[in-house]
């Protein structure tokens, strides 16, 4: 029987799956080697180092985050199906969560670059046609919201036995009712003082 050849994408399906089923903090050489069914020797030639193999797991959770809040994504409510999908996200995949949560953001120096990095411009173009605010005004609006929900996601995926889902969702929905009531008062200011 021919040896199996180990590739880069193995090593990195490997380390991500360890990642989504035990943590981060589980990824190391001999439990992806003992995933792959191999020695180490292949994992060290595709590491040059386990940051950079972090950072690799980090891109995936990514990938991974996105196609899971597409499937889920409702087009005619893409404002708080958003929200609900992160934090079933939350639910369903704790340890992915928490990777896309923490994992290093480069290149981030404000709230409006971390903002452009993580949300979808459809989205506050949608928000702004829906709500009739400004484009200005609905990233705005939807930033609060990312703030929140991913605070709120946070918490929900370190605690246990775990908070209700129902309660995450009613705080979710005072939040957005809050932030909504807080960005109509603001515009309408603003068209006052014109």
């Amino acid at each position: 029987m021919p040896k199996q050849r180990i590739t880069k994408e193995m090593v990195i399906h490997a380390a991500f799956e360890i990642a989504r089923n035990s943590g981060m903090e589980q990824v190391m050489v001999k439990t992806i080697a003992g995933n792959i069914g191999c020695s180490v020797q292949p994992i060290y030639s595709y590491c040059s180092n386990m940051e950079s193999l972090r950072q690799d797991v980090a891109v995936w959770t990514e990938c991974f985050l996105q196609e899971y809040l597409a499937s889920r994504i409702d087009k005619n409510d893409l404002f708080r199906s958003t929200g609900r999908a992160y934090l079933k996200f939350a639910e369903d995949e704790p340890h992915l969560f928490k990777i896309f949560i923490l994992h290093q953001r480069r290149g981030i120096s404000s709230l409006k670059d971390l903002y452009q990095t993580q949300a979808s411009p459809q989205t506050a173009e949608f928000i702004a046609d829906t709500l009739n605010l400004s484009i200005t005004q609905a990233e705005q609006l939807h930033l609060n919201m990312l703030i929140y929900t991913i605070g709120i996601g946070t918490i929900f995926s370190v605690t246990t036995p775990g908070i209700p889902m129902d309660e995450i969702y009613a705080k979710q929905e005072q939040a957005c009712q809050a932030f909504l009531e807080y960005t109509l008062n603001h515009r309408k200011e603003s068209q006052n003082e014109r």
